[in-house]
């Protein structure tokens, strides 16, 4: 079937995702009829698309005369029954599957025999929401973003028995209702929730271990690696209690892969009725819905470090160090007095301490991956540093207005292990064939507002890099969650872009 077929469209359920497909569709030119168990909940669906068409036109992105006409196209539907003549029905009901083959039993039954049922889930099986209908070859997911109208992106899923021209039919469809469409696999969370997850894995990870607070890891992966928002921002913006469930779902749909392992942080977080903002309370604290972030520790006072031994560092570390005022110790091994920078990369202070011979009192390491020009610098007290030395190297890297953040020891620090964490798990999708590498890295820009697509961020940081820091943290830690994906390691190795898709 073409979209040329497609003349009238059905949506099932009038909640926020129901209301925003039939918006976008009317919009486009389409007929829809709207249907909820609930009259209230129609009627209060079609004064939302009222709403937001008005604000369309005070905007100026639309005419009064084509909002008119948009509303026109939108009617609503007492009982199913009322959807018999539709060419397509997509259902936005309850996350449940019973639920979901339960109504497309029932649509069969009314639709005419080529007519296409397309389900909106975000972490069900299409195949298994199919399997209860006659005609699985005519169901197809089509997983659309909150807000709908605004989120360009669809996923386009086929199920194991999917008809493959339904497949282009609605790619064509997205494209014509102004949105981009990924072509995905029938996999756990697809590939938009699926690549999620390893931001906020990690980020719970790295709080279960103490490298840093809640607050801190945010701030870096913020003001360091250029994310919008951190794990624990985006846990408390979508609930605890929500996203939580989702990371427990993927995690057991993966047969509990450790890559999608959660931690028992969420559980307490969620029986304390914590939720995030919709609670007032989650990892932050919030004055209605405005975000309590902790005060910037001050810069200690005291005097800057006199020397400074700077190890396996990049070169503009040593430039920095001496453009920030203090002297640089260029012998072979630190003086006696000297601070001691270092700049692992695979990993941790403790192991650079240990390997040459330097006293973890004075140590002090240092983020190097990003850069040394931003705003925000990291460094990294490794066990047994002493105090003093931390605040002085404090001072002297906040020289120039620059804030410092100081975590606890751990290989990749923190922003480098969530990066490399969300590359592995992209570099996964790759492997497994869920969606084609430039199509994994449009739906994370997209879909998640990264700054760029997991494969991307890969070859922007260095794949080999990237690598070195996976396996230094499985060594250290002995945890599968770090295992390197074969697509990583074959690219890393050959020094090929994680965008080069397999020779076959």
């Amino acid at each position: 079937m073409g979209i040329e077929r497609i003349r009238g469209i059905g949506v099932v359920g009038a909640g926020t995702m129901g209301r925003g497909i039939g918006q976008l569709f009317v919009q486009a030119g389409y007929p829809v009829v709207l249907h909820d168990m609930s009259a209230q909940a129609s009627a209060e669906a079609r004064d939302f698309i009222a709403a937001m068409l008005r604000r369309r036109v005070e905007k100026g992105e639309m005419t009064q005369a084509d909002a008119m006409a948009a509303l026109g196209r939108l009617s609503l539907a007492d009982d199913l029954t009322d959807l018999s003549g539709v060419d397509l029905v997509i259902e936005a009901v309850a996350e449940r599957l019973d639920v979901k083959q339960d109504l497309f039993r029932r649509l069969e039954d009314l639709l005419r025999p080529e007519a296409i049922l397309a389900t909106n889930t975000s972490s069900l099986m299409v195949t298994a929401i199919a399997a209860g209908c006659r005609r699985p070859e005519r169901v197809v997911g089509y997983h659309f973003f909150n807000p709908v109208p605004l989120m360009r992106l669809i996923e386009v899923i086929g199920g194991e028995r999917t008809d493959p021209e339904l497949i282009r039919t609605f790619s064509d469809l997205s494209r014509a209702v102004g949105h981009e469409p990924i072509v995905s696999a029938d996999t756990p969370g697809f590939v938009v929730n699926h690549a999620g997850r390893a931001l906020y894995t990690e980020g719970l990870q790295l709080l279960q271990d103490r490298v840093a607070s809640a607050s801190d890891i945010d701030t870096l992966l913020r003001e360091m690696a250029g994310f919008r928002m951190g794990p624990f921002e985006l846990f408390d913006l979508t609930g605890i209690d929500v996203s939580g469930s989702v990371v427990e779902s993927i995690s057991a749909q993966y047969f509990r892969d450790p890559r999608y392992r959660s931690s028992p942080i969420v559980r307490r977080r969620v029986a304390s009725g914590m939720l995030g903002r919709k609670t007032g309370r989650g990892f932050y604290r919030y004055d209605g819905q405005k975000i309590q972030r902790p005060a910037e520790p001050p810069v200690p006072e005291g005097r800057l470090p006199e020397r400074v031994f700077v190890a396996d560092a990049p070169p503009e570390l040593p430039a920095l160090v001496e453009r920030l005022g203090a002297q640089l110790d260029t012998g072979f091994v630190p003086a006696a007095d000297s601070l001691i920078l270092v700049a692992p990369l695979g990993s941790d202070c403790a192991t650079v301490c240990a390997e040459k011979g330097f006293d973890p009192a004075r140590t002090i390491g240092i983020e190097s991956l990003f850069g040394f020009s931003g705003g925000r610098r990291c460094l990294v007290a490794p066990v047994g540093a002493d105090r003093h030395r931390i605040d002085a190297a404090h001072r002297l890297f906040a020289g120039d207005g620059a804030k410092v953040t100081i975590c606890n020891d751990s290989v990749g620090l923190v922003a480098q292990r969530i990066i490399a964490a969300i590359v592995n798990l992209g570099c996964e999708i790759a492997q497994q064939g869920i969606a084609a590498p430039t199509d994994i890295d449009k739906a994370v820009r997209i879909g998640l507002g990264y700054p760029a697509g997991p494969l991307g961020l890969g070859d922007h940081y260095g794949a080999r890099r990237i690598l070195q820091v996976l396996e230094g943290l499985q060594a250290l830690t002995g945890d599968p969650r770090y295992r390197p994906s074969g697509w990583l390691r074959r690219r890393a190795r050959l020094g090929l872009s994680l965008l080069v898709a397999d020779a076959l």
